[in-house]
C-alpha cells in the first residue's frame, strides 16, 4: 500500500496554532486510508513550537510571528522532519494543509496577518517539492482518491 504524507491535524490532532485541529471528514478519511498508509506530521510542532502558539505568516525566506518574533529557524527545523519522514516511509505524495507557513503549497498568507494570499509553499512544502514529492492541499483530495 502506498504510503501518504499528510499534515496531523488533518487526522484530528490538536497540533494547530490555536491549539485545535483541521480534522477531515470521517468519510474522506476512511477513503484515504482504504488507499494509503497515512504517515502524519505537524511540521510546526515537529520543529519544536508549543500547542497553542502565535500565529506565524511566511515574508521572504523567513517566518515571523504576529509579535514580530521571528521562528524560522524552528519552521526550517520541522521542515526538515517532514522530508526525513517523507524519505524514511518513501512517501511520494503529501496532503498539506492549504495557506499554512509551513504545509501550504501554491498559496500563502502574505506575512501582513490581514488574510491577503499570495503565490507560495510553506517551508515543509517547498523543501518537500524540492525533492520530488507530489503536493495537494485538502481542496485537491479528490484528486488522490
Amino acid at each position: 500500500m502506498e504510503r501518504l504524507l499528510i499534515s496531523a491535524c488533518f487526522l484530528g490532532k490538536n497540533c494547530k496554532y490555536s491549539g485545535g485541529n483541521n480534522a477531515l471528514p470521517p468519510e474522506l478519511l476512511a477513503r484515504l486510508r482504504e488507499k494509503y498508509q497515512l504517515v502524519p506530521v505537524c511540521p510546526e510542532t515537529a520543529g519544536g513550537l508549543p500547542i497553542p502558539r502565535e500565529p506565524s505568516e511566511r515574508l521572504g525566506s523567513s517566518i515571523i510571528g504576529k509579535s514580530g518574533r521571528d521562528v524560522t529557524a524552528e519552521f526550517d527545523k520541522g521542515a526538515e522532519t517532514a522530508l526525513t519522514l517523507a524519505q524514511r516511509f518513501g512517501c511520494k505524495a503529501a496532503l498539506m494543509k492549504e495557506r499554512s507557513p509551513s504545509c501550504g503549497s501554491g498559496t500563502i498568507y502574505d506575512g501582513s496577518f490581514t488574510g491577503k494570499v499570495v503565490p507560495g509553499d510553506g517551508v515543509a512544502s517547498e523543501r518537500l517539492r524540492a525533492a520530488g514529492v507530489r503536493l495537494y492541499g485538502e481542496s485537491e483530495i479528490e484528486k488522490l482518491i
